[in-house]
């Protein structure tokens, strides 16, 4: 039984040590800018609402500064309490001290590594608020789900993850601490490490040194949709206006997921009589963001829409991507004759200038 006892012990110690992690990973800490309120029971002078300053400390009178940056609202309680105890203040026995939080401030953080729009980003923006009455009594209720602190936020503010991203080893640096952190479960519908961030921190997605064409779908930390460059001059449809493909915000919106073929229909480069339009081509151009590269991929466009295997015959658009049509040759041919119809035939020039 004392064999079974221990083996029973360290079970639950066990238990109680993982829990206590996921608590630690899961708890909000506090940033400059948070707005707490601490109240003492038949206190009017310390119990008052605090707004934690630009070096992370509560402004609390005849205590001076108290660091509260990077630590959870029940770790605030202790140490503010303990600190009143000390000075005097309040007796161990008889001081009941309440932390709770009014208001979680937006942060900024940085984000690097394989994101489609690394640097310093903003998170938990303050949204308007509805412009509807407020009771008094809701007024007065306290506490504030921050849901824009996250994680997952601030890689979606950087853009969000490149098909190259190793997601199951992002690194989060805050002060001198390291923590990798598995968000997968984000794609795969299981439970995610989406901690929450503070100021300051630092988000390093490293590369999978592979190309993940999983990842390319809408989600938490992939972008909605892309913008990607279209060129469709001639036929089947005259010019960009009357093709739907005029760059009017940077190209035109596609969902991330889409297809060079998609492009093909959306651009209007397919259809058409099979004689003079069946031997079209289309071209994807592609700019490398670290080295500036372009490459250039180049396919007959009923080879796109029937004969496309893989990746590689038929990729997934990125974001930028160029996409340009070109005639066949029959058009090409046409077009030629046109023009020796228009040097040969100077006075028909003439008539269509006037």
């Amino acid at each position: 039984m004392g064999i079974k006892n221990s083996y029973f012990c360290l079970g639950l110690s066990i238990v109680a040590i993982a829990l206590g992690n996921t608590s630690l990973v899961r708890a909000l800490p506090l940033s400059p800018g948070d707005r707490l309120e601490v109240s003492i029971p038949d206190d009017s002078y310390f119990s008052r609402a605090y707004e934690v300053n630009q070096d992370g400390e509560l402004e609390v009178p005849y205590l001076g500064h108290i660091p509260v940056r990077g630590l959870e609202p029940t770790e605030v309680e202790e140490n503010l309490s303990q600190a009143l105890i000390d000075k005097g203040f309040f007796l161990a026995d008889s001081l009941v001290l309440t932390v709770q939080i009014l208001q979680w401030a937006p942060v900024q953080v940085y984000v690097s590594g394989e994101v489609f729009r690394g640097g310093r980003v903003l998170i938990n923006e303050p949204k308007k608020p509805p412009e509807t009455s407020i009771s008094l009594e809701a007024r007065q209720i306290t506490g504030d789900y921050p849901r824009g602190r996250y994680l997952s936020n601030a890689i979606r503010a950087a853009g969000g993850v490149t098909p190259t991203a190793d997601i199951k080893n992002i690194i989060l640096l805050r002060d001198d601490r390291e923590t990798i952190i598995d968000i997968y479960g984000i794609f795969s519908g299981e439970s995610a490490e989406d901690v929450p961030l503070i100021a300051e921190d630092r988000i390093i997605v490293p590369t999978a040194e592979s190309f993940q064409a999983e990842l390319v779908r809408p989600s938490q930390i992939t972008p909605p949709g892309i913008k990607v460059f279209i060129s469709n001059l001639t036929v089947p449809a005259n010019s960009n206006a009357s093709s739907a493909t005029g760059n009017k915000e940077e190209g035109i919106t596609f969902p991330y997921g889409s297809r060079l073929s998609q492009a093909a229909i959306s651009a209007n480069c397919s259809g058409g009589i099979i004689s003079t339009n069946g031997l079209r081509k289309i071209a994807l151009m592609r700019v490398d963001q670290i080295t500036g590269k372009t490459t250039l991929l180049e396919r007959s466009i009923e080879d796109l829409l029937s004969n496309s295997h893989n990746d590689a015959d038929n990729p997934l658009l990125m974001p930028r991507d160029g996409v340009t049509c070109y005639d066949s040759g029959v058009s090409n041919l046409r077009d030629v004759f046109r023009t020796l119809g228009d040097i040969l035939n100077p006075i028909d020039i003439l008539l269509r200038r006037f």
